[in-house]
């Protein structure tokens, strides 16, 4: 693959549009198959992604191939999916449908599921996992803003697939062992869902040491239904996972001084799953303490906490009144 390959965004949301938008300043040939609300916004405001490095790049509609229809699929050489994990099926037949059986299905999103349902729906396609660790903020006026950092990681394959997506604004690493990684990445994700509860921004919920022990209590809860499992998650930082529960814990000043140096968080980041419930959309809250709460199940152990919790944004998702604002305390009184 080359600078020459097409790339087509399947599900253009806050990730897909700041993906996309990076790619085609980068020079390379990109579509967007999107709703038509994101259409129209770019079409009206253009394409805007800027990051909290001070990356900021503006694309006129003209420059982004947008469109509703699936047949879009059909001259990309690489897909890169974006979807919610409910919508992967449903998404992966639209590809069957229209997309080359020479196109690189790209999955990255969140959950540990999706490259599953992809390479069940897509026989004959190579389809590669994937995990994005940085956040996105969708601003409104086609403006789309990376907030945390990282690069995003893909499974290692023959073509070298990462190296070809690489730009020096947008880092993809090829990595060995990226279902360690996705595991490592849900036990970050398990934040999301507090995130969303309190309403507050990232960095502020995590600078509270009340907010922290939570995280703390569902990372102990995580991580002992992994070990059933069998499974080792891959540390997002230079922090061991089993080490994150304590470091949680330190008092806040402890705790700012470690997490500084391995974390840059934009003051303005929330999660995708606030996000989701200020706009009325369902959430992955299923795929994330719900599977943890699923395979603790399975082994006989408990993971009240994520119970509680997924309860909570359930609950929220369905008065669609946004975020409840909900403080630690209420939390655990839940």
């Amino acid at each position: 693959m080359g600078s020459s390959q097409s790339i087509c965004i399947a599900g253009a949301g806050s990730i897909g549009c700041f993906v996309g938008g990076m790619l085609r300043a980068g020079g390379r040939s990109v579509s967007l198959l999107a709703r038509p609300r994101v259409i129209d916004d770019i079409n009206q405001h253009g394409l805007r992604v800027t990051s909290f490095e001070g990356i900021e790049h503006r694309l006129s509609s003209a420059e982004v191939r947008l469109a509703a229809d699936p047949a879009i699929f059909a001259d990309a050489d690489i897909i890169l999916v974006t979807v919610k994990s409910d919508d992967t099926a449903a998404m992966a037949d639209q590809i069957a449908s229209h997309a080359s059986k020479d196109a690189a299905i790209v999955s990255l999103q969140n959950g540990t599921g999706n490259v599953t349902v992809l390479r069940d729906r897509l026989p004959g396609y190579r389809v590669l996992a994937g995990m994005v660790p940085f956040n996105v903020i969708a601003l409104g006026e086609g403006h789309f803003h990376r907030a945390t950092s990282g690069d995003i990681l893909l499974e290692k394959d023959e073509a070298d697939t990462a190296g070809h997506l690489w730009q020096p604004e947008l880092a993809f690493r090829g990595v060995d062992n990226i279902t360690g990684i996705q595991w490592g990445k849900l036990l970050v994700n398990l934040n999301n869902a507090l995130v969303a509860l309190s309403g507050l921004p990232l960095r502020e919920q995590l600078a509270q040491r009340p907010w922290r022990r939570l995280l703390a209590e569902q990372w102990r809860e995580a991580l002992a239904v992994l070990k059933a499992e069998g499974i080792a998650p891959v540390s997002m930082t230079p922090l061991p996972a089993s080490l994150t529960p304590y470091v949680l814990r330190l008092p806040d000043v402890l705790f700012e001084r470690i997490a500084s140096s391995m974390v840059k968080i934009d003051p303005k980041a929330r999660s995708s799953m606030w996000e989701d419930l200020q706009r009325g959309r369902r959430t992955e809250i299923d795929h994330l303490q719900g599977l943890i709460v699923t395979l603790a199940a399975r082994h006989g152990l408990q993971a009240p906490l994520s119970a509680r919790i997924a309860a909570l944004v359930k609950r929220a998702e369905q008065a669609g009144n946004g975020s409840p604002g909900l403080s630690p305390e209420q939390i655990r009184k839940a």
